[in-house]
């Protein structure tokens, strides 16, 4: 067997660029190794616009069939689709072709098998590293299926379109695939769409796949403000990411927006669970507790957002990547729901978005911190004596938690990095305790 490069294999999936790390032979072993560790009779496979995603598709469903299991083509799609053909359709198994949020150079695999078990890319290295010789048996057969009309009206089942109120909305589909599930939407919605970025392609001319960058953003901020919209959306490459602007064309943090979210479910069912992440600010828990929930805090990814989901009975769940995750969802995350409640949400306020949110920012909050450091384990391990006086927590790397402030310190799942969250009850208590552990990290690399 050739050597596969090993750095593709993720903690949550398989991503790299095409075609020196991710390439078509490549794909084909991650097709065998798949299918034999499925044990499906048929896997939906899905794509989003990437250019290298076509050939990529067809060596990975080339190496799952080899191996006597059945495809289900459904074409290009948002994930969600992926995972409401498993997680609400029963289909076996299901894998996305996508890189997320990632440059146009990258692509990649996300994997879940039946009731919405995900795969982790690092589970199927050796798996692949150690396929047997390809057996002489009869080959899996392909069928396509158009699934968009099932998929939407899955959708739409999570809001009340009757009181969706004509607002306006700047959609920014960043040449992904919300660009040909977006107009669909439009159609059965009463508001006023206004399109960017709308032509599907891969090579994502209009701005990078990633709305957290700020050449991704400039668009859609001033158009909000031009066109007096009542907010605008931005979405990632395969939409399973989206971000909200208010109508001042003010970026809303994913982890405020999961506040006005988790409201709007916990009135619906008091007491219910909401998942949440280290790194989303204090405000999320204390808000949870006061309006009768239960906060479910989990390490830092969408898929252990979900797994906490399902494992404290949660109802939704939510991170500062932008990942929104709901139970009748499967426990898997799809932007157009969180979208389609929002549009709910500001039909039935009085308020605009931007004071609706303007309570939920208690506290002062560092944006990532990121620091290399040579050796990970033992930087860690001296924070931990550090501020061996204060409470601390290892669920994701090493919490520190104070009174007037906390901060989260957490390795890097992919390169020689310490990710820095710092948050203060005022911006001088978070400065304060930012540079004192900033300048305590590197004093000691």
């Amino acid at each position: 067997m050739s050597e596969v490069n090993k750095t593709i294999f993720k903690a949550y999936d398989i991503r790299g660029t095409y075609p020196d790390q991710l390439n078509e032979e490549a794909a084909y072993l991650i097709g065998r190794a798949f299918a034999r560790k499925a044990q499906a009779k048929e896997v939906a496979v899905g794509l989003d616009v990437r250019l290298s995603g076509p050939v990529l598709k067809r060596a990975l469903i080339r190496g799952i069939t080899d191996e006597g299991t059945n495809i289900v083509d459904i074409g290009m799609v948002p994930i969600d689709a992926v995972y409401f053909m498993v997680g609400i359709l029963g289909e076996e198994a299901g894998i996305m072709v996508t890189a997320s949020h990632n440059p146009k150079d990258y692509n990649g695999f996300k994997m879940v098998l039946k009731d919405m078990n995900w795969i982790r890319g690092v589970e199927l290295l050796e798996d692949v590293l150690n396929l047997p010789e390809l057996e002489n048996k009869e080959k899996g057969k392909v069928r396509e299926e158009d699934i968009i009309d099932r998929y939407l009206k899955h959708v739409l089942g999570f809001a009340e379109i009757k009181k969706i109120k004509r607002l306006k909305v700047v959609v920014d589909a960043g040449n992904g695939v919300a660009g040909k599930i977006m107009p669909l939407l439009a159609k059965e919605l009463p508001i006023e769409m206004i399109p960017l970025n709308f032509k599907l392609d891969g090579s994502f001319p209009a701005h990078p796949s990633n709305p957290l960058l700020p050449e991704s953003q400039k668009e859609i901020t001033e158009r909000v403000v031009k066109e007096k919209a009542d907010f605008g959306v931005i979405m990632d490459g395969d939409t399973d990411r989206l971000f909200f602007v208010d109508e001042k064309g003010n970026f809303i943090r994913a982890d405020i927006t999961l506040l006005v979210l988790a409201k709007y479910f916990l009135e619906k069912e008091p007491g219910a669970g909401i998942a949440y992440n280290v790194i989303c600010s204090r405000v999320v828990p204390e808000k949870i507790k006061e309006w009768g929930g239960r906060p479910l805090r989990s390490a830092v990814g969408f898929v252990n957002v979900s797994v906490a989901m399902r494992e404290g009975k949660g109802i939704m769940g939510g991170e500062l990547s932008a990942h929104y995750s709901f139970r009748d969802n499967a426990y898997a995350d799809s932007g157009f729901i969180a979208f389609l409640i929002l549009l709910q949400l500001l039909s039935e306020e009085k308020e605009p978005l931007s004071q609706i949110v303007a309570p939920f920012y208690k506290y002062e909050k560092t944006h990532e911190i990121n620091i290399e450091v040579p050796d990970v384990k033992l930087i860690l391990e001296k924070v931990k004596t550090e501020y061996k006086d204060f409470e601390q927590d290892y669920l994701d790397g090493v919490s520190v938690l104070a009174k007037e402030w906390w901060f989260n310190v957490r390795p890097s799942n992919t390169e020689p990095l310490l990710r820095i969250t710092v948050e203060g009850e005022t911006k001088e208590i978070m400065e304060r305790e930012r540079d004192k552990l900033v300048g305590f990290i590197k004093a000691n690399i």
